[in-house]
């Protein structure tokens, strides 16, 4: 029972876990070509000796008067082929090699040469390992003949087949698992580069759909903002002119802070393509909206005509910028959508900073929607959700028992 590792997986495998041999190179076709040419021409050598050895009736002739003299130039001619179809040759050299070994000691040897070349060739490049070790046996076993006709001398000839079939073998081998390490880095690196696109191209999609929160937002609000205020212009401009030209001045500074909040957006996609980093080029570009703004974003929807009323409560204190862009926009979101779809409510915002989260709540008391709440398409509270979870941070919205409707944030924050 055989029991070692590596011959069981070939014996029970079926098929080599090896990659495939590269097809050989011109290099690789020259060499071959090079190698049987050149045994092909010393064979023919020692057939040409033995021939005249034999005329002469020379005492170290062995073989029959012209039985194989013809076929030993032929003997090495199969591998030209020993990369291509290393096994088909090691079973095409053996038969030949047998049948000239008995011409001539020399001859004999040198057909143990061939054989030993097929036989490296073989365990090499071979993919049925079944047919590969038998024949590996089968080598060995014709070695053992072959020697014994070349008449080596010191050593049994068994003992010589395996000395010279051992280093050939293990050579063999070593570029075998040599080229097995190869395919697997190359696969690995395959799989590196497979995953580094992945991963790119999430970060692409995670990146549109961030800039995509933020064009939303910024647009939906100061847009709102404009068109609510821009009706309410037109229609007091005849009978209250003072008042509309406040109601066109909000919208003026509404078309304003759209236009800063857009300009920080888009400034963050080209200030490397644009401005090659510079601090300089770049210094026009404000911090992204934060809590501190609320007072302004508060001030801006009243003027829109809807009452908000801002409410912080707890200690303020840093939180990261992207909490508190996160806030920010809940806030703005939230107020937006009381003004497209409740129109005459009353609004309030709360603040509160806890121990170890920050809760934004908008609450509204209810009332009829306006013109714009046929532009909306729920992507807004969608985009909070997503913004949101990047911080850890949870959203809740629904309607309130008493009427109006409620819009609630939490994030947590490092204590």
């Amino acid at each position: 029972m055989i029991n070692h590792p590596t011959v069981r997986r070939l014996l029970d495998g079926g098929a080599d876990d090896a990659p495939p041999p590269p097809r050989p190179t011109r290099r690789g076709q020259v060499f071959d070509l090079a190698l049987a040419l050149l045994l092909v021409s010393v064979c023919a050598r020692y057939a040409t000796v033995a021939a005249r050895a034999h005329s002469q009736d020379a005492p170290h002739w062995h073989g029959s008067p012209w039985a194989g003299l013809l076929l030993v130039p032929f003997v090495p001619l199969p591998l030209v082929l020993r990369r291509r179809h290393p096994v088909a040759v090691l079973w095409t050299v053996l038969p030949a090699a047998l049948l000239v070994r008995s011409q001539h000691e020399d001859i004999a040897f040198w057909a143990g040469v061939v054989v030993v070349v097929a036989a490296y060739s073989a365990a090499a490049y071979g993919r049925r390992p079944r047919a590969v070790l038998l024949g590996l046996a089968a080598a060995a076993a014709v070695l053992v003949a072959l020697f014994d006709d070349a008449k080596l001398p010191r050593f049994p000839n068994s003992v010589i087949a395996v000395l010279v079939l051992v280093p050939v073998l293990a050579v063999a081998y070593e570029r075998r698992m040599w080229r097995r390490r190869v395919a697997e880095g190359r696969e690995r690196l395959s799989a590196l580069e497979r995953e580094q696109l992945a991963a790119l191209d999430r970060a692409v999609e995670l990146e549109r759909a961030r800039i995509a929160r933020e064009l939303h937002d910024v647009v939906t609000h100061n847009v709102s903002m404009m068109t609510i205020q821009a009706g309410a212009a037109r229609k007091i401009l005849d009978t209250a002119p003072d008042r509309a030209r406040e109601a066109m001045a909000a919208v003026e500074a509404g078309g304003r802070a759209a236009m800063t909040e857009l300009r920080q957006v888009m400034g963050l996609l080209t200030i490397d393509s644009e401005t090659g980093g510079d601090p300089a080029a770049t210094a026009d570009l404000s911090p992204q909206p934060g809590l501190g703004r609320l007072d302004s974003l508060v001030e801006g929807v009243r003027r829109a005509g809807l009452p908000v009323e801002l409410t912080v409560r707890g200690e303020r204190r840093p939180v990261p910028p992207g909490v508190e862009l996160a806030a920010y926009r809940v806030v703005q979101e939230a107020l937006t959508n009381t003004v497209k779809h409740a129109g005459g409510a009353d609004a309030a915002v709360t603040v509160d900073y806890a121990a170890d989260h920050l809760t934004v709540e908008v609450t509204d008391t209810g009332g009829r929607p306006t013109g714009a709440a046929a532009t909306g398409n729920g992507r807004g509270l969608l985009g909070l959700r997503e913004r949101l979870a990047v911080h850890g941070g949870t959203l809740h919205t629904g309607p309130r028992p008493r009427g109006g409707y409620r819009v609630k944030a939490s994030i947590p924050l490092e204590s």
